[in-house]
């Protein structure tokens, strides 16, 4: 099974992708975390995933702090992340684009992220 953590703090969205992910391809397990903190806590509790979808815009913690936690653990800094977001300003598309492993804008489309993700999954 691969593994997939879908970290958004809007419920719809995370289920909308497990419904995607998980009717497509029997391989794909998805575990939501409703924000930062929950993702980092299922890290701790060692529910290591293959690969984040990573929400930017969240309360408390937002995405770009999520991202510097998990690369300066040992443990998680080779997880692939994609930024999935809503937020589509040039800035964020360049950082994200730049710094996770790709960046992909909400709403997305089904065949792209299934793309995507299968794209960072072989590379992996």
């Amino acid at each position: 099974m691969v593994k997939i953590m879908v970290v958004d703090d809007d419920p719809d969205q995370i289920s909308t992708v497990k419904y995607v992910l998980e009717s497509t391809n029997d391989n794909y397990e998805v575990v939501g975390a409703n924000d930062g903190t929950q993702c980092l806590q299922l890290l701790k509790d060692k529910k290591i995933p293959d690969l984040i979808l990573l929400d930017i815009m969240m309360p408390v913690m937002n995405g770009w702090e999520v991202y510097n936690r998990l690369k300066e653990n040992f443990s998680w800094k080779n997880i692939p992340v994609i930024f999935l977001t809503a937020r589509t300003d040039r800035i964020a598309k360049n950082a994200g684009g730049f710094l996770g492993d790709d960046y992909i804008e909400k709403p997305f489309n089904r065949e792209d992220l299934l793309k995507r993700i299968d794209k960072i999954l072989r590379k992996k």
